[in-house]
């Protein structure tokens, strides 16, 4: 399909017109003059100026006038109603809205029961605050963690409270000697994280 700014311009170029010499004898600026033959619709005229240097560059290069600016006019409604379409394509229209709003609750929902399945089977966290020395002189050691509020603790298999943070502590006789001491945290799927360390006494 022949475009009517290509029809000019090869029309120039076959007769080896000058767009110089156009410029002149129509008086039309050069810069329309190429702007026409470039489809740079920037640098258009306004109307009626643009209709009217069409069809007399048209007429200068022996083409129809009428009939070339008939095909600007065919040319720039395609484009125009090209773009029109692309940009009513990303518009964000009330559906195209309501359908991203209704994809990302369900990404989001998703994102949800996939971390709270992860966070539901996965071992309780356990942090035991032990001493700093494992060799105490004392025959009580005070004893505190934290592990996930949902979960049991044991100390020595004895099960004691956790708050609803999560924070635990016990008091501890210890004998003489070497004391194991071993903390089971045991989620209520049956998951557990054992933690224990051996703490001598010097009584």
């Amino acid at each position: 399909m022949f475009r009517a700014s290509s029809l000019l311009k090869n029309t120039r170029l076959d007769k080896e017109y000058e767009l110089a010499d156009i410029s002149k004898k129509l008086k039309i600026p050069i810069k329309y003059l190429e702007a026409l033959e470039n489809e740079d619709t920037l640098n258009f005229p306004q109307e009626p100026y643009c209709s009217l240097m069409i069809k007399d560059y048209a007429d200068y290069l022996g083409l129809n006038g009428q009939e070339t600016l008939r095909l600007f006019r065919r040319d720039f409604e395609t484009k125009r109603k090209s773009k029109s379409r692309q940009e009513k394509f990303f518009a964000f229209t009330p559906k195209f809205t309501f359908i991203l709003t209704i994809f990302i609750t369900i990404l989001l929902f998703s994102f949800y029961l996939v971390s709270e399945y992860i966070k539901f089977n996965r071992p309780p966290k356990l942090k035991v605050n032990w001493p700093s020395n494992t060799i105490t002189l004392g025959s009580i050691l005070d004893l505190t963690g934290v592990t996930d509020p949902e979960a049991t603790i044991k100390v020595n298999n004895d099960l004691i409270l956790v708050d609803p943070s999560g924070n635990f502590e016990k008091k501890i006789n210890l004998s003489n000697g070497d004391n194991k001491i071993t903390i089971e945290s045991k989620s209520p799927t049956g998951k557990i994280t054992v933690d224990e360390k051996i703490i001598k006494s010097n009584q």
